[in-house]
């Protein structure tokens, strides 16, 4: 996958380094920069106060609409002197509506970004990560707090267990992938199964990769009675990775929310910036 424009979602505030970020990535590899303002509005009051809290709520939504304005105009200025192409584009979206409004905008574009100012959003983070998963059928790339992230990493580790979500996230992640010193084809407790694995797990994908000109070596780990996102993180720190390549969602997200996941635990607590893709 060839990444020529980049979408980044941001809120109305504590934007600037994800911007500058968004911008240094899109300039290295030559690419148009879409950037998504989102504000959530502030519900409607409820119950027996809803008539008199009416004109509060209205006078909210109007704030609302302000800082939307505000955080359109600040993200243009940051961008104004970088040399890169961009566009920036704001969405005022209720609550039950955000994910589909940001996935829809997700779908014309190579890569989504989500960047660490999010984190300060939660609901608004959770949202943009839900929305462009599940919705645009594009890769996102998710940065961790304290971390950096580059489409031209030099260590990668992909986390595989065989699932299509896996197999996707790895045709998305060719491009970058190309040009790194080593990737990691990382398996915990893998068992050998023509069904799945095949006989040597991981070898597979290896051959794919290798196909593409791609430096690849497989990791088989032992979980001993370790969490999987445990495993992979701790051997994403050990190899220095910086980038991890995986699939979201290979369990329906109610089972995941309810139950936890790999896919939940990564997107919380990834130790390197992970590409993802469901």
């Amino acid at each position: 996958m060839t990444y020529k424009t980049i979408l980044s979602v941001i809120g109305t505030d504590n934007y600037q380094s994800d911007l500058r970020a968004a911008a240094d990535m899109c300039m290295m590899k030559g690419a148009h920069l879409t950037v998504l303002v989102v504000k959530l509005a502030a519900p409607p009051p409820l119950g027996d106060y809803a008539a008199t809290m009416s004109e509060a709520w209205f006078d909210e939504r109007e704030r609302d609409l302000t800082e939307l304005r505000k955080g359109v105009e600040g993200a243009k200025a940051v961008l104004a002197g970088t040399g890169v192409s961009f566009q920036v584009d704001s969405v005022y979206s209720e609550f039950a509506w955000a994910d589909n409004e940001i996935g829809e905008r997700a779908r014309y574009a190579d890569l989504t970004l989500i960047g660490t100012g999010l984190a300060f959003n939660p609901e608004l983070r959770s949202r943009t990560v839900n929305g462009a998963l599940f919705n645009s059928g594009r890769p996102v790339l998710l940065v961790p707090k304290g971390r950096s992230a580059s489409l031209n990493p030099k260590k990668v580790l992909v986390a595989w267990n065989s699932h299509i979500e896996a197999a996707r996230a790895v045709r998305e992640a060719l491009e970058p992938m190309s040009g790194a010193e080593i990737v990691h084809v990382t398996m915990v407790d893998p068992e050998g199964s023509p069904a799945r694995n095949g006989e040597e797990p991981g070898a597979d994908v290896a051959a794919y990769l290798a196909r593409h000109g791609i430096n690849v070596t497989v990791d088989r780990l032992p979980g001993s009675g370790r969490r999987v996102e445990e495993v992979i993180n701790q051997h994403a720190l050990s190899i220095g990775a910086d980038l991890i390549v995986m699939g979201a969602y290979g369990h329906s997200r109610m089972r995941e929310r309810i139950f936890g996941g790999v896919t939940k635990s990564m997107i919380d607590t990834a130790a390197a910036p992970v590409l993802m893709m469901h």
